[in-house]
């Protein structure tokens, strides 16, 4: 739970439970597990249990809602940063529905569901042709295998907003497939960025370039969140460096390793805030 969090996008964090178990690539150096365990909390993995909260924790966005409310403006609640709402255990079931009342009780907050499993969502979610306004429904794509598995699940459910964290970005991603794809709905925000931690694994840039074009010509919002802890040295202001580092049948890039604010969110010469529609 974070009230003003330090992730870009978004203005508050709330997390039912903390914990959840590793499905694709993207979560091989998984930022949550890392910090759940520097917090004493072994909750990660199929057979460990999940860290719960009391009435308290939940109280928290109805005041954020209150608050928002009184200012007269919308503010942007990314759930979980700790767990995935769409995780399927038995034990999660009546969080769940403690969760969607929660939503219905905050209209003036947006609640980002970002999730990996998104085949459970039909079966999880209480709303089917009319979902709530104040919902936007997002999917981790993290290169065009993972994009052919989970888009097609996402774009089948007709949310406010449907977004797509593409973070960290481990390949190319083509979207021509999905968009205007007759269906499906469209993808109207993609969140894109490489990886931080000790292990960081590269980002090309091309990959992310090439997701900004994509956007731009099709009218998508777009966010460029952070280069991780690799950045290319014309970037990062460099001349000289030894790490050419190698992308199979991409191009050789020279890229340096620093700390992530300093490696910077620059991209095509600037930064890249953008929001969907329905933010305005």
């Amino acid at each position: 739970m974070a009230k003003y969090s330090h992730i870009e996008w978004t203005h508050h964090t709330f997390n039912p439970w903390w914990g959840c178990a590793k499905v694709s690539p993207a979560c091989l150096h998984c930022y949550a597990e890392l910090w759940a365990k520097r917090m004493g909390q072994r909750v990660w993995g199929t057979e460990a249990p999940r860290r719960l909260f009391g009435d308290e924790h939940w109280r928290e966005p109805i005041v954020w809602n209150e608050e928002a409310r009184s200012a007269g403006r919308r503010e942007r609640v990314f759930c979980a940063s700790m767990a995935d709402v769409f995780e399927r255990r038995p034990e999660l079931d009546d969080l769940r529905v403690r969760l969607w009342q929660v939503i219905a009780e905050t209209p003036s907050l947006d609640w980002l569901l970002l999730t990996k499993r998104p085949q459970n969502i039909g079966s999880m979610v209480p709303w089917t042709e009319t979902w709530p306004q104040n919902v936007w429904l997002g999917t981790t794509v993290e290169n065009q295998t993972w994009a052919a598995k989970r888009l097609p699940l996402l774009l089948q459910h007709p949310a406010a907003v449907r977004f797509l964290s593409c973070e960290p970005l481990l390949g190319p991603i083509d979207l021509s497939t999905w968009i205007g794809k007759r269906g499906l709905h469209s993808i109207d925000w993609v969140i894109a960025g490489g990886e931080s931690g000790p292990k960081a694994r590269p980002m090309h840039p091309d990959w992310a370039t090439g997701l900004l074009r994509q956007c731009q010509q099709h009218s998508i919002a777009f966010h460029f969140k952070q280069w991780g802890h690799w950045v290319p040295i014309e970037i990062a202001g460099v001349e000289e460096t030894n790490n050419v580092i190698e992308f199979g049948d991409e191009h050789p890039v020279r890229m340096t390793r620093l700390p992530k604010k300093d490696a910077g969110r620059i991209l095509a010469g600037t930064t890249w805030d953008e929001l969907p529609a329905a933010a305005s």
